[in-house]
């Protein structure tokens, strides 16, 4: 439990600097005798709790106070957070809300707004290479969409990524290589075969997403997908499917390929 200093004389509080010493302030100590800053509400400061309890205890809006750092007027770093939660309708919505969307919220401005989005990024790249890592193998339909719904399902622009696969199937780079719209990207085969060789795929994967919700593949995905998978068969790395998803669900191109 929390307990005050009983051992400062009378009119003495005690803060800690970060030297480790202690000025005018006030002070609480766990059992342990180490000493945490307290917030004028009385909790326990919300950095002093992630470095201290570690990040993994703190809720949504609590890390991303922590991110945006200071408030903006009479607004909190606690309200600016729950507001834009409320606004996004969860963490996941503040990812599609990007840079410029972010900005736009009230209290936030560019600055936060860089600083949530580069954070948002780094925990995205962060997990795709942890998955690079244990090299999950890619060989199954619902392995793949498993892997994309999470990332891309959620978007509200399109995004294609190219999976990199080694001779077993296995996972060995994920790379965005087109964004666009809410209606569509250009991609061409020399966008999906340059990266490839670069990464000395044996195989690769196609993933790109439809902010529509809608997970069929269009018309123009179907073309553009022969059009890369003939270039691909001529250069020796094959592809091995094209997958769409959305918040609807997953389908591959190639299933539908095969039946038009």
């Amino acid at each position: 439990t929390w307990q005050l200093l009983a051992w400062l004389p009378a009119g003495r509080h005690l803060r800690p600097t970060r030297h480790g010493f202690f000025s005018a302030g006030t002070v609480v100590v766990e059992p342990s005798h180490v000493a945490k800053a307290v917030s004028l509400d009385g909790k326990p400061d919300l950095r002093e709790r992630a470095l201290c309890g570690g990040v993994q205890g703190l809720s949504d809006l609590e890390l991303l106070a922590i991110v945006l750092g200071t408030g903006a007027g009479s607004l909190s770093a606690s309200a600016i957070s729950a507001a834009l939660l409320g606004a996004a309708g969860g963490l996941e919505g503040i990812l599609r809300f990007g840079p410029h969307g972010l900005a736009a919220q009230r209290g936030v401005g560019p600055a936060k707004a860089a600083r949530v989005s580069a954070a948002l990024e780094l925990g995205q790249r962060a997990a795709l290479r942890l998955l690079g890592h244990h090299r999950p193998v890619m060989s199954r339909f619902e392995t793949v969409a498993d892997w994309a719904r999470p990332r891309l399902a959620g978007l509200e622009h399109e995004e294609v990524w190219l999976l990199a696969l080694d001779g077993r199937n296995g996972l060995k780079s994920a790379r965005r290589i087109a964004q666009g719209g809410q209606h569509g990207c250009a991609l061409t085969p020399r966008d999906v075969l340059a990266p490839a060789l670069r990464d000395a795929a044996s195989a690769i994967l196609l993933v790109h997403n439809h902010p529509s919700g809608d997970p069929a593949p269009s018309d123009e995905d179907v073309a553009m997908t022969r059009a890369v998978a003939a270039a691909c068969d001529v250069v020796g790395v094959p592809l091995l499917d094209h997958l769409v998803v959305a918040r609807g669900g997953a389908s591959s191109v190639f299933e539908r390929s095969a039946q038009s």
